[in-house]
């Protein structure tokens, strides 16, 4: 299989922002005839002779080992890079490591804290360079995400996703990505713990090219209400844990139960980027129903990735 976006070769994929609709759906597309090959038994190569060097921050279990199996999948190779097992970790700069590596491989993974070190990344690298999480974005999560709603329901276009908790990276690249795709969504943080204001801005423009929509409340039934998907995450990520007692106090109101779920359609999907806290942000009743999708989301961040890196890695 050859990927559809020809024209994205070199690309970097820091942000679903970067991307149009028709981008967007077509790296859904692609993803799933990837997955489709590969249970078939006739995986596609086209990465064939080539590298990703996977550097971490964050530590990580679904990133590290969908981007690793993926490389492999693709017909490529991955080398896991801690900050401990680079120079980066004795003070090495972002723009030395990324001119280096450059030399090395042919694409650049990184999961990391600041969003600032993925554009820096980015912008001195020669080979493209994929987020693989940041604190502003979590686009390969995202794309996942939607990758596994468009399976649920054949369809993504004026559809509702309700996501309920912090408005963190996930937050973000949901909102940018409903806008993108056409999409309602609504967002119910508490008073202080919203999104980020230029990405509200940003993602309402784009919103406003797309017939999208994008609700802001601090009331997680409103957001809820005959809601196709019900979204959530931890409510404190990494870098974040000192203020667990406080964000627990914060978000009391806001965890994802059979009470909240009785205001979204009958046919409700339940979703969460994992791990998850059962009994914080969801209730165990909730993530181990019937309606839960999220290792269907796990699973599909293996051939979203691929997809991704077909498309920018290739020749």
């Amino acid at each position: 299989m050859t990927s559809t976006l020809l024209d994205l070769k070199g690309r970097d994929f820091v942000a679903l922002a970067d991307y149009t609709q028709e981008e967007i759906y077509a790296l859904i597309h692609d993803a799933i005839e990837l997955k489709r090959l590969q249970k078939a038994g006739a995986p596609s190569q086209p990465l064939k002779g080539k590298s990703l060097a996977m550097i971490f921050e964050k530590s990580s279990t679904r990133t590290r080992v969908s981007f690793e199996v993926g490389m492999y999948q693709l017909g490529g190779t991955s080398l896991f890079l801690s900050k401990n097992d680079i120079q980066i970790g004795r003070g090495e700069t972002i723009s030395d490591t990324a001119q280096t590596l450059s030399r090395y491989v042919d694409g650049i993974m990184i999961r990391t804290f600041a969003h600032s070190t993925v554009i820096d990344l980015a912008r001195s690298a020669t080979v493209p360079v994929i987020n693989g999480l940041s604190d502003l974005n979590h686009p390969c999560q995202a794309l996942a995400d939607y990758m596994t709603a468009y399976e649920k329901k054949g369809k993504l276009e004026g559809l509702k996703i309700a996501y309920i908790g912090d408005g963190n990276n996930m937050a973000h690249s949901l909102m940018m990505g409903a806008a993108k795709l056409g999409m309602h969504i609504a967002v119910a943080t508490p008073e202080g713990y919203g999104p980020d204001a230029d990405v509200i801005k940003q993602s309402r423009e784009q919103a406003e090219l797309y017939g999208a929509a994008i609700t802001l409340t601090s009331d997680p039934q409103e957001a809820a209400a005959d809601a196709d998907f019900i979204y959530t995450d931890v409510w404190a990520s990494m870098g974040f844990e000192s203020e667990q007692q406080d964000r627990e106090r914060a978000f009391k109101n806001f965890q994802v139960n059979e009470s909240l779920l009785k205001y979204a359609k009958s046919d409700y999907l339940f979703m969460h980027c994992l791990p998850a806290h059962r009994g914080e942000e969801v209730s165990e009743g909730v993530i181990d129903g019937p309606h839960s999708v999220v290792f269907d989301e796990a699973e599909n961040r293996l051939h979203a990735q691929k997809a991704i890196m077909a498309a920018i890695m290739r020749d």
